[in-house]
């Protein structure tokens, strides 16, 4: 180490939010350049290097093919598939000296589809997997977590084209059971869930999650079956109808409205209800009302729209969730200017009655699933000081559709079982398995010629593992209170020589053992740092770095006849001493298993 390009510091960095950022950046591994951007130092570089040997491995086993796409890309390609746009504020764009416009890749789609429309006409051609292990560029608006979510970050993305759906199915899951290889070797706990297919498009999705307490996801799982899907595409189950058209509307009363002053909010309302009108089964509760939440989206190309989201009183918009069902819209809060452009809205008191694309206001109104046909609600009547009773879905009113943006909680129905219910936990995205179908065949153009010499259209799967991600999941999951631990196959080095002291016996004793465990295949960092740097700190460093098999060299080699070092396990801690003599043989078995 007293030639090694590290510098380890003793005090947390000023901008670290999360337990990993703080410890690489202590331990040496990276350097901030910019928000968001990072520098990587030798330390860091043997993490991820190893991390990508792991993926290529996979990849290589499955069939799939390496290639290296540039990273500054033409717009044209983007264009065709309207990404220029829908990817808005969010990538990097530029021009060139003669006005043409490009764009730091923030993904490849487009790229990939063209190389093999480029190369490749016949159905005998395929099936196809193509991977690239490349730097990915992406504006984000608030980069944060050191390596968790940058603006520059590096990508396994691979693709694969196949003639039928089916095809595509076995190519999915190909790529699938690569992964759960994948991450079974990179050493953290995680979780198979269902997602959304987001701006990417296509039908079946799922993401591989790292459990993390730090995660920006949240995934529910049930309790009684194998149900697991992040929250943005977690489907509420309806309740089943009890009033229909068909049965006249079972018992539910007119929908009559009332005089309820100064009940804007729903405490309010439920207060007054309870006093005023109060129900002979139960107290009204937050869940009988029908909340109208008023949101603008903001679209690709800068245009906003109003939209209304009706569901229980009791439920919260979840703006992610809201995002999920919607990229690349953006949603922002209905300001005053726009509210006012709509006289037919009453603050406090908005009700479906205005709401629609044939209501009065104009303004799109989607509902949430537990606002099905039949269901009884208290909402406003669109003036002020007054609420409509017994209003029931399908009979008073009829939404221009359904959406799934209410707050997902624990407790609440599994969407997939009877009897199971929904608890929550956080994760980090580490990969993302799409089947993306035809959307970027068709904008681009590839077809091959069938077995029957007919021109068909390429079906495509679309699979993200995050590498750089993976270096800061993996000590996030691993790390304890005194620094990395780093699982032995991504570890920066097999063993962790440490000589200490300042006789010339040590160093020459160390140097002998680090020669012996080069010479046997192990990858050695050997702190040979002297002169003013005590045993203290360099037990400190070795901690900080995380290298899972630490040795010490030190007075125990000053016997000539008992000389011993003492073996310590960086995660359990326990320590034990061999032999100078038999420890390059007691290491290696350590290190090999």
């Amino acid at each position: 180490m007293s030639t090694l390009f590290v510098r380890t510091l003793r005090e947390d960095p000023a901008d670290a939010e999360v337990a990993s950022h703080r410890l690489l950046v202590r331990a040496g591994y990276i350097r901030r350049a910019a928000p968001g951007i990072y520098t990587w130092l030798p330390l860091g570089l043997a993490v991820l290097r190893k991390i990508e040997g792991i993926i290529r491995d996979e990849m290589n086993a499955i069939g799939a093919q390496e290639v290296s796409f540039p990273a500054l890309l033409p717009r044209e390609p983007y264009e065709a598939t309207n990404r220029w746009t829908e990817y808005g504020d969010n990538i990097f764009r530029m021009q060139d000296r003669k006005g043409g416009d490009y764009l730091l890749g923030p993904t490849h789609e487009e790229m990939f589809t063209l190389l093999v429309k480029d190369m490749y006409s016949s159905y005998k051609d395929l099936p196809l997997s193509l991977y690239q292990i490349q730097t990915k560029y992406r504006d984000e608006a608030r980069p944060r977590a050191g390596l968790l979510r940058g603006r520059e970050f590096t990508m396994k993305d691979s693709y694969s084209f196949d003639v039928t759906d089916a095809g595509l199915d076995a190519s999915y899951q190909r790529h699938r059971d690569a992964y759960v290889r994948i991450f079974d070797r990179l050493g953290f706990d995680y979780a198979i869930v269902r997602a959304t297919a987001g701006a990417m498009g296509g039908s079946k999705s799922e993401e591989f999650l790292a459990k993390a307490d730090v995660g920006e996801d949240t995934y529910v799982r049930c309790t009684r079956c194998d149900y697991a899907a992040n929250v943005e595409a977690v489907k509420v189950r309806p309740p089943v109808a009890v009033a229909t058209e068909a049965n006249g509307w079972g018992d539910a009363p007119p929908a009559h409205a009332e005089a309820t002053p100064d009940t804007p909010t729903i405490d309010t309302l439920v207060d007054h209800l309870n006093a005023a009108f109060p129900r002979a089964d139960r107290p009204w509760a937050a869940g009988d009302t029908l909340k109208n939440v008023l949101v603008l989206l903001k679209h690709p190309d800068g245009t906003r729209e109003p939209l209304a989201i009706g569901l229980p009183g009791d439920r919260e918009v979840d703006q992610k969730r809201l995002e999920g069902q919607l990229e690349p819209i953006e949603v922002e809060p209905m300001d005053e200017a726009t509210f006012a452009k709509h006289p037919a809205l009453v603050k406090g008191y908005i009700g479906p009655g205005v709401l629609g694309e044939e209501g009065a206001s104009g303004i799109r109104y989607l509902v949430d699933p537990r606002v099905a046909e039949g269901t009884r609600w208290v909402t406003g009547a669109d003036v002020a000081g007054s609420h409509v009773i017994d209003l029931v879905a399908g009979r008073d009113f009829t939404a221009d559709g359904t959406i799934e943006a209410a707050e997902v909680r624990d407790g609440d129905a599994c969407p997939n079982c009877e009897d199971g219910t929904l608890e929550s936990a956080r994760g980090i995205e580490m990969g993302h398995v799409f089947q993306l179908g035809r959307k970027y065949a068709e904008a681009l153009d590839l077809k091959v010629l069938d077995e029957n010499g007919k021109l068909v259209t390429v079906t495509m799967g679309s699979y993200g593992v995050g590498v750089t991600r993976a270096v800061a999941a993996i000590a996030e999951d691993t790390l304890d209170e005194i620094g990395l631990c780093w699982p032995r196959h991504v570890a920066p080095a097999d063993v962790h020589v440490v000589a200490a002291g300042k006789e010339e016996a040590v160093f020459a004793a160390a140097e002998e053992l680090v020669a012996g465990l080069v010479a046997a295949g192990l990858e050695v960092l050997y702190d040979d740092r002297a002169g003013k740097i005590s045993p203290g700190v360099k037990f400190k460093d070795a901690e900080l770095i995380g290298v899972p098999t630490i040795v010490t060299v030190g007075r125990g080699v000053a016997d000539p006849d008992n000389r011993v070092v003492e073996i310590k396990d960086r995660r359990t801690g326990e320590r034990h001493e061999v032999a100078l003599a038999g420890a390059v043989d007691a290491l290696v078995g350590i290190v090999r298993g």
